[in-house]
């Protein structure tokens, strides 16, 4: 089997937390970095988050800070509406941790990395993308250097899925619109798995019950820190959980499991569409337009929700 170098772009975030044990728990990938941003927390608190993860389950690798705010302007207000003020759902933290942060910033440590493993390193990015466009910006020849990005972010239309902070905008893009417009243009693999799939994929309270009867710890804490984050969904209208950054780690280990698209990817960086993603299709000609000279990408437009969960959970729960 292969193994797949994997360094975890994160702002944790329950659902974030959820995709760290996926990636730990799945035999072909050796995690060898998290980088953390601002967004579901403070960039303070989804570092000390990763900290505290990779702490307590023993993931041998180490987490690097990013910036406190997006490459224009202020952070907007932490989600803890729906994570919880200390981000993993109001579950008790301890006061102290022993795991210190790399004292390099994320995207040094990415520029690092990438350039000590030309090739080998996918990044698997759930949150805002500022460290992607920082690492872009000071070292542009990585995106060459890379072997893949997956990225949970964006909504296309698909499956009647368009935003989840605006009617057109997703969180981790709308966070950052600038950085997300600057990734996209750049020439490394890029995967899309946004709300089209995301929000079709649903974890049950049954389904969250097995997991913590037969995960072991990692399934006792995802049922832990999913009461807040279920209740939030509850609040919204939504009787079950939408499966977001795992979905994108699903996609990283098996992407038969979803359909794709290519194209050209734009976003809009003001105005009232602020963080709309937009495809402009491979196969389809336009007269010229902002789309023009982009790399083509893929986004996930379906995906086989049963075969998913079901990995989701036999990874879980293997012994």
């Amino acid at each position: 089997m292969e193994t797949i170098k994997v360094i975890f772009d994160t702002d944790p975030g329950v659902d974030d937390a959820m995709a760290l044990l996926f990636l730990h728990r799945a035999p072909q990938v050796e995690i060898v970095g998290v980088t953390t941003t601002f967004g579901n927390g403070r960039i303070d608190t989804t570092t000390w988050n990763a900290l505290y993860l990779t702490e307590r389950f023993g993931i041998d690798a180490p987490v690097a800070s990013g910036p406190a705010a997006p490459l224009v302007g202020p952070a907007p207000p932490p989600t803890d509406f729906v994570h919880g003020a200390n981000g993993l759902g109001d579950i008790p933290l301890p006061a102290t941790l022993r795991r210190k942060a790399d004292p390099r910033p994320a995207h040094r440590f990415i520029i690092d990395t990438v350039r000590a493993h030309p090739g080998e390193i996918t990044i698997v990015a759930v949150g805002r993308m500022t460290n992607l466009a920082l690492a872009l910006r000071e070292d542009p020849a990585i995106a060459g250097l890379v072997r893949e990005i997956v990225i949970m972010g964006g909504a296309f239309g698909h499956n009647g899925f368009h935003g989840n902070v605006t009617p057109v905008a997703e969180a981790n893009i709308h966070g950052d619109p600038l950085a997300a417009d600057e990734v996209f243009g750049g020439i490394w693999r890029i995967t899309v798995v946004g709300l089209d799939v995301t929000q079709r994929t649903q974890m049950t309270t049954d389904y969250l019950r097995a997991l913590a009867r037969d995960g072991g710890e990692a399934g006792r804490f995802i049922w832990d820190i999913t009461r807040f984050y279920v209740a939030f969904h509850h609040a919204a209208g939504v009787a079950d959980m939408f499966v977001h950054d795992s979905s994108a780690v699903a996609y990283l280990i098996d992407p038969s499991l979803f359909t794709t698209r290519r194209g050209s990817i734009r976003v809009v960086t003001d105005g009232i569409a602020t963080g709309q993603t937009m495809l402009k299709p491979d196969e389809y000609n336009f007269p010229p337009g902002p789309w023009d000279d982009r790399p083509s990408h893929a986004v996930c437009i379906d995906v086989d929700t049963a075969r998913l969960l079901s990995l989701y959970r036999d990874t879980i729960t293997a012994a």
